[in-house]
């Protein structure tokens, strides 16, 4: 599932980060691919020993795990710390998927990749170039938002960032373990959860909709790994 997740950080939070991360060193996103990806990745990455990177990795993936969206549509058991890269001057990121298992730089500890976001720190006017290309099985999908927005879709998608021809195209990009393993599962929980909420706000929690809350709860429990 491909999903726009939308006003993760306020204009304002966009503004600071951004501001902090223009007095940053950056480094070779090599540092960070495998062999494969190395064929294909040109840009840059803020350099995780540097003094910032703890704090504001710590601040985006904060906001994601507050906002309902993201809550509902990853079900996130374990989030990966959010890094950040640039593109500027053609750099660009080809055809590639991400790596099934990582490793958390603060913990050590493995995780796997289930879902992937992306949350842009520049706006669409601040670049050209420079979307995120995702290929699924239901077609091939162009994301462009708006800084402080970002997208969410399995780790398993072949995707691109596409080149980047005029101005810079700054971002934060994590991966999460989720809840429930199953792409499919976890779709069909997030319709449900979407459904519920509709459903709550023209009835009420009447019976019906408290029992489809119960189904709710019932299914994510089967299908749950902790």
């Amino acid at each position: 599932m491909l999903l726009h997740i939308p006003q993760v950080l306020t204009q304002a939070d966009v503004a600071d980060i951004r501001k902090t991360l223009d007095t940053q060193g950056w480094v070779d996103g090599l540092r960070s691919t495998g062999p494969q990806a190395a064929n294909v990745k040109r840009n840059l990455q803020l350099d995780t020993a540097s003094p910032v990177f703890a704090s504001l990795s710590q601040r985006i993936a904060q906001a994601l795990q507050i906002h309902p969206l993201f809550v509902s549509a990853v079900l996130p058991g374990k989030v990966l710390p959010p890094m950040f890269n640039r593109y500027e001057g053609g750099g660009t990121y080809g055809n590639h998927i991400d790596n099934a298992i990582q490793t958390d730089r603060f913990s050590g500890q493995k995780v796997r990749t289930d879902v992937s976001t992306t949350v842009f720190l520049s706006g669409p006017d601040e670049y050209e170039g420079g979307e995120l290309i995702v290929e699924d099985s239901f077609g091939t999908h162009e994301v462009k938002l708006d800084a402080g927005d970002a997208v969410i879709y399995p780790s398993t998608s072949l995707h691109r960032v596409e080149p980047v021809t005029r101005g810079v195209r700054v971002a934060s990009f994590l991966w999460t373990q989720s809840l429930v393993r199953d792409a499919w599962r976890r779709s069909m929980l997030f319709e449900l959860d979407m459904t519920i909420v509709k459903l709550r706000g023209q009835l009420g929690d009447n019976a019906e909709v408290v029992a489809l809350t119960g189904h709710y709860h019932k299914l994510l429990q089967q299908w749950a790994e902790t």
